[in-house]
């Protein structure tokens, strides 16, 4: 990951600048470098990936227009073949340097344009104007507020700017920023129009070779890489698919609790069927209280089950930092929102089921996705989300609900049978039931959460401390306990989060006040 800041005002603090940069050195621990124009100041903190030379450093700069983005830019070489044919000359290797020549040619139509993951601010030095914009999904962070006199200002994370803006607020994927407005280019949970429909071969045929390409493409990188291996469906395909197409053994991580995990034991039958170097991280009921404070420094959400999967998320990159030179990290994060949860077996019907996907992908940059990013960044590491490839996401989108649906007495059918032939993985692996990952590192850690937040409140100090939040109001001691803490850091920032991620309630046996899946009645096989 890398950290951008702009400030886009004439009268910008370069001292205050540098000191709102330097809140998010852990995403860009290389180096930082600060560039002034005439209308504010662009900030960089690098991780270096692509194009590991001095020359790869940002802001870049072209005939007066500056860019910093925090993002990789795939299939990049081709583009940048065309464009030297075009008489552009490149200083380095980043992918990111062929930006600035492409809006030089494209205008904002370039952002709807890039296969990515990013987000960027341009200073265009013709008009002394800024452009700001995200991907799609929102799988790379931005926010904005205003200073006091109503000068925007954008950043990679809210606590570049918790003390200089009133109110911080997420940059919306798939839009960009100009002249004022925010425009939307691409909404990634759009209605697609016309369903694909029929054969469910041909059907997963295609979900196997664009998940299979959406790997390829992430694989490319100047800086080591390694895998997230929960022993699940997802990360698993995710670590199979990568293990045939490099040809080499895999350096897998996987955590757990050491009185109760579950996913340890089938993370380590993956690891041995592809021949990974695998390693496990053991976390105990004192190292996930430890942690709970600075993971929702580092998440910036108050929200249950994402700061609940964040802690373990968050103990094996502090690991993998500390103990490696990886600087990449491949995850299966998507999945869920694209082909369902334990809860979506609920949905009454199709429609029902294809609204409640859409709503979780436009929500996902405020929950899975920003866990994986804050958790993986704040290791000073990067990570990359195969399942949100541009193309498989839209493809996946627009296959008919009614085959997504679990029809099949189990959930993800498509995503299974695609596989089922290739046998990247165990079929055991294959076939196995969902379990949330804040569960599958083991039971013993919600239950420890849950037994530590009772301690902290009576029943009427709960009640009475509650009451003081109008927007996502703290229904358990829990959820309580996420809150002050996250305002002790952001405070007054609540509504950069929506709601808390729950099961629609409005579906019959979904209403429950737990976001947990070991709450509803098919959990059944998921928790062994």
């Amino acid at each position: 990951m890398c950290s951008i800041l702009t400030y886009c005002s004439p009268s910008a603090d370069r001292s205050l600048f540098e000191e709102m940069l330097r809140k998010t050195a852990s995403r860009g621990p290389d180096q930082t470098c600060i560039t002034e124009t005439k209308e504010g100041i662009l900030g960089f903190n690098r991780l270096s990936i692509m194009g590991l030379t001095p020359e790869g450093m940002q802001p870049f700069e072209l005939h007066g227009n500056y860019l910093v983005c925090n993002g990789e830019v795939y299939g990049f070489r081709p583009l940048k073949v065309y464009l030297e044919d075009l008489g552009y000359v490149f200083a380095g290797d980043s992918d990111c340097e062929i930006l600035l020549p492409l809006y030089e040619r494209l205008g904002t139509s370039m952002f709807s344009f890039l296969d990515a993951e990013f987000a960027l601010v341009i200073y265009d030095g013709k008009d002394g104007s800024f452009i700001a914009a995200r991907d799609p999904i929102g799988i790379r962070p931005l926010y904005y507020g205003y200073d006091k006199d109503g000068a925007i200002i954008f950043a990679s994370e809210p606590k570049n700017l918790v003390g200089v803006c009133q109110k911080i607020m997420p940059f919306p994927p798939g839009h960009y920023y100009k002249d004022g407005k925010f425009v939307c280019y691409k909404d990634a949970a759009a209605d697609a129009g016309k369903y694909h429909t029929g054969d469910v071969d041909e059907i997963c045929s295609h979900i196997h070779d664009l998940l299979i390409n959406g790997v390829e493409t992430r694989l490319d990188a100047d800086a080591p890489i390694g895998f997230l291996l929960s022993g699940g469906l997802d990360s698993s395909l995710v670590c199979g698919i990568a293990a045939k197409r490099l040809g080499r053994p895999l350096e897998t991580f996987s955590i757990g609790m050491d009185l109760d995990a579950i996913d340890l034991k089938y993370a380590r039958d993956v690891a041995s069927y592809i021949h990974s170097n695998h390693h496990e991280v053991i976390m105990t009921k004192d190292d996930v209280l430890a942690a709970l404070e600075p993971v929702i420094a580092a998440l910036g959400t108050y929200d249950i089950t994402t700061v609940r999967a964040s802690i373990g998320m968050y103990l094996v990159c502090k690991w993998i930092h500390e103990h490696t030179d990886i600087r990449v990290i491949l995850t299966g994060e998507i999945s869920d929102e694209l082909f369902g949860y334990k809860y979506t077996d609920f949905a009454p019907d199709a429609e029902s089921f294809q609204k409640e996907a859409q709503k979780r992908i436009r929500e996902l940059h405020m929950y899975d996705v920003l866990r994986a990013d804050r958790c993986i960044s704040v290791h000073s590491l990067e990570a990359r989300v195969p399942f949100g490839d541009l193309a498989f996401t839209d493809y996946v989108m627009a296959i008919d609900p009614e085959l997504k649906m679990n029809r099949y007495g189990i959930g993800k059918f498509l995503l299974r049978h695609a596989f089922e032939k290739d046998h990247l993985i165990p079929e055991s692996i294959l076939m196995r039931e969902k379990a949330a990952f804040s569960d599958a590192v083991g039971h013993s850690m919600r239950d420890d959460l849950m037994e530590y937040a009772e301690s902290v409140y009576t029943d009427e100090a709960y009640e009475e401390k509650r009451r003081k939040y109008t927007h996502a109001m703290p229904f358990t001691k829990e959820s309580l306990l996420y809150r002050e803490i996250f305002e002790k850091y952001y405070p007054g920032q609540a509504e950069m989060i929506a709601d808390f991620w729950m099961p629609n309630k409005n579906w019959e046996g979904c209403n429950v006040s737990d976001p947990s899946a070991r709450v509803l009645s098919n959990y059944g096989a998921s928790g062994t």
